[in-house]
């Protein structure tokens, strides 16, 4: 095997996106980005549990507890989703079966979708069920727009505190990055890192601390972890992954190189 140069930190292994906070993933080839965005249509809609506190005409960030999501809604697990960025349209499958469509933009779209979570969480759901969304705002647990980013030499290792094989899934990431030693990503607050040959550059924030979400395992939807808890004892933290800023526009692509920017 031929070494990198030693300009580059690692590899991007695999991009994500998640048009529906709290629902699956949905692996992408490619994906063209915007400074000071998030990846198209990530985390564009979002689920209200009950009565919400979301008012479209003043779109702003609140808690994830405002939603559905797999911290309290572990059933999510066991759905497929997948979503159509020309029309917005929702496709739920359950076992490889579909159980629900609709158009996300439509309000009979919305209804659709609503009626199955309705029935599908009626146990976990503290009243109706509204999706909601408005152009150019994200439903990410943090503020500002942002890449969620977890580096898969990190997983490994916690993989060998815990004793058990964990998906990277779990975590809920945009970028999977690879060939990085285990936790030196937390090195990488606030410097900015180019990934690419196409102009990529995003500006390192923060540290993600994971909540009781990463418990669930995203195939079966059975609590069968308590990461948190297994990072405070290791570490003395429950932080896992990193958030970035997009300051240069691009594109973002399996394979890429990861460097410091110049």
């Amino acid at each position: 095997m031929t070494a990198e140069p030693s300009s580059i930190l690692g590899r991007v292994s695999d991009v994500y996106r998640y048009p529906v906070k709290g629902l699956s993933p949905e692996p992408m080839d490619e994906v063209a980005v915007e400074a000071g965005q998030t990846l198209p249509c990530d985390r564009l809609y979002a689920i209200e549990n009950g009565p919400g506190r979301f008012d479209p005409n003043a779109p702003k960030h609140l808690p994830k507890i405002n939603f559905i999501m797999l911290m309290r809604n572990e059933g999510l697990a066991a759905l497929e989703t997948s979503f159509d960025s020309t029309d917005h349209a929702l496709t739920v499958k359950r076992d490889g079966r579909q159980v629900a469509r609709g158009q996300l933009s439509t309000a009979i779209g919305r209804n659709l979708i609503e009626q199955f979570f309705a029935a599908y969480l009626k146990d976990s759901l503290r009243g109706a069920p509204k999706v909601v969304s408005v152009e150019g705002h994200s439903f990410s647990d943090v503020a500002v727009p942002c890449v969620h980013i977890i580096n898969l030499e990190s997983v490994r290792a916690l993989e060998r505190i815990v004793g058990q094989e964990i998906d990277p899934l779990r975590f809920r990431a945009n970028l999977h990055i690879d060939g990085v030693p285990p936790w030196s990503e937390f090195d990488w607050i606030d410097k900015t890192i180019a990934v690419g040959d196409a102009g990529v550059t995003c500006k390192v924030l923060d540290r993600t601390v994971r909540c009781a979400a990463t418990n669930v395992d995203p195939k079966s939807g059975r609590r069968d972890l308590a990461i948190p808890n297994e990072l405070m004892r290791a570490f003395g933290h429950s932080d896992f992954g990193i958030y970035a800023t997009i300051e240069t526009a691009g594109t973002l692509m399996p394979g890429q190189a990861v460097r410091f920017a110049d």
